[in-house]
């Protein structure tokens, strides 16, 4: 083998393993990402406390239809433990508690807009559909 051809040889092996490292490297962040944002209700929850104002559990609820009530407190228990949900409970009678975006929560909504603009796109496209929720739209 010539001394050209060998480097050649070395550099495709360093930038083979740079290009796996870089792919090794995303991993770590998405698994990350899902753990927090995998599974079905807890998008659509952080979709639905971003207008900003406190909401009770009973009007999270009823936003989403086909929850139920045991997913529904399991997906707020979890997106509070990873800092991005605020529970505030009232010691009052009845008992009265709110839901609100921390500053955690909030800054995932510009990525999760490009996400959501990126899919209306590609609906439209594929599908020959508009998005039916005009909640969704309104972040896009």
């Amino acid at each position: 083998m010539s001394s050209a051809n060998k480097k050649n040889e070395i550099i495709k092996e360093i930038t083979t393993s740079k290009e796996t490292t870089e792919i090794e490297e995303l991993l770590c962040p998405i698994r990350y990402l899902l753990n927090i944002f995998g599974g079905k209700w807890k998008l659509p929850i952080i979709c639905i406390l971003s207008g900003g104002t406190a909401l009770r559990y009973s009007s999270i609820k009823r936003k989403l239809d086909d929850i139920t009530n045991v997913m529904l407190s399991q997906s707020l228990k979890e997106l509070e433990a990873s800092g991005l949900v605020h529970r505030e409970q009232y010691n009052e009678v009845p008992p009265r508690v709110e839901y609100t975006l921390t500053e955690k929560g909030k800054s995932i909504l510009p990525a999760l807009a490009q996400v959501a603009k990126w899919a209306t796109e590609n609906m439209e496209t594929e599908t020959a559909c508009q998005t039916k929720c005009s909640e969704c739209q309104k972040t896009v």
